[in-house]
């Protein structure tokens, strides 16, 4: 399942019944009740839970993780590494009965999508940064990415990655162009086209689409695109719904055009020049999954040298080119593009890994889905996916 997997049929409700269940007001946790006793000075180690292959490896030994290493060997701190988050819903399941209970959940950093990480926010289950012992973080922060709003000014959440939510394609096979979200409802496509299954990923693409500023829609523009997306299921122009199952479909032909992520079709395109990237000239969804410390948790200055270490441009830069997803240091594409590897400078003029100044102007970071929408938009959603 992959990292970006997100609501599905249950997912929202689920989470929301336990938290009913308990009462959101008790669930939440006062500023001055999140810290723990950090044993940092004395215990030189910390627990880092991230989703599967979203870290570097070494190419002869895969167990073995070159930046993680890099930091062990600079700092002393050893670092437990678990690929443990399978899905956010899942991931919050499993560790939200400790945090609504003030007790420690067992990790130091945790990596969420920014739209669960909102959740964790509005709950008071991560603590604040402090950013005077973060200077690179301070310094090499992608400017796009230091202020969404479920976190102003980022004091609980760091990018560990970004993406772009757009538009895949295989030119070739189409025979024409994409320039357009809807481009997709040409007759052409009729059959061909796929769009994604959970509502966090697939709906700012959509409203932008309709001519909607993602940072401040409204339940009126949410209804208008659920209303569009309904005409083009009933007329069955939408092939289907996907998670990232729609690699497959574009890889075989099955599908032309789908909602896709960036960091997925710059690999599609190692295998296949012909499938193409597009920023919609609508715009896109900017994203990112973020670094989070838990509330207790046992190694905060650990965990917070840990992320500053990976906003070394050098360390970014080295991760960069292993995940291909769009790097929240700007400053690592100097890096690579001095490398006299040539595969690796290449990566620096790579628009899905260091946005231009031109895209960047297409990109936007969508308001997150507020508790008092979730459950009506998530029904609303899942009855037009058939979830």
């Amino acid at each position: 399942m992959s990292r970006r997997s997100l609501l599905r049929a249950l997912g929202a409700g689920a989470a929301g019944t336990v938290l009913a269940g308990c009462g959101v007001p008790a669930a939440y946790v006062e500023p001055g009740d999140r810290a723990g006793r950090d044993s940092s000075e004395t215990d030189r180690t910390l627990h880092f839970a991230n989703w599967p292959l979203y870290i570097d490896t070494d190419d002869e030994n895969t167990s073995k993780r070159p930046t993680l290493d890099a930091f062990t060997e600079r700092t002393g701190i050893s670092v437990t590494y678990t690929e443990e988050i399978n899905d956010n819903d899942e991931f919050f399941g499993k560790i939200s009965p400790a945090l609504m209970n003030r007790q420690q959940t067992g990790r130091d950093l945790i990596v969420i999508s920014d739209w669960m990480a909102a959740r964790f926010v509005r709950l008071g289950w991560v603590q604040e940064m402090d950013r005077a012992k973060q200077p690179n973080v301070t310094k090499y922060l992608d400017p796009q990415l230091r202020s969404p709003a479920f976190d102003a000014g980022r004091l609980h959440s760091v990018p560990w990655q970004s993406g772009i939510t757009g538009i895949a394609y295989n030119r070739k096979r189409l025979g024409r162009e994409i320039r357009s979200t809807h481009d997709l409802w040409a007759d052409d496509l009729r059959g061909k086209v796929t769009l994604l299954s959970g509502l966090d990923e697939a709906f700012a693409l959509l409203m932008q689409g309709d001519g909607v500023d993602i940072t401040r829609w409204t339940a009126d523009d949410f209804h208008t695109m659920c209303e569009h997306i309904e005409k083009h299921v009933r007329s069955k122009h939408i092939r289907r719904f996907t998670g990232n199952d729609y690699i497959k479909d574009l890889s075989t032909g099955d599908v032309l055009a789908c909602q896709a992520y960036s960091g997925d079709v710059i690999q599609l395109q190692a295998d296949n020049p012909d499938i193409e990237f597009v920023v919609p000239e609508e715009g896109a969804e900017l994203w990112a999954e973020s670094l989070m410390i838990p509330n207790l948790a046992r190694h905060k200055r650990n965990a917070e040298r840990l992320i500053d270490h990976y906003y070394d441009p050098e360390i970014a830069a080295e991760l960069a080119t292993w995940v291909n997803y769009v790097c929240p240091v700007p400053a690592a594409r100097d890096v690579l593009a001095s490398s006299k590897d040539e595969e690796t400078a290449e990566l620096a003029e790579d628009p899905l890994i260091f946005p231009d100044d031109a895209m960047r102007k297409r990109l936007a970071i969508a308001r997150d889905i507020t508790a008092g929408e979730r459950t009506d938009f998530t029904k609303k959603w899942n009855a037009i996916v058939g979830l």
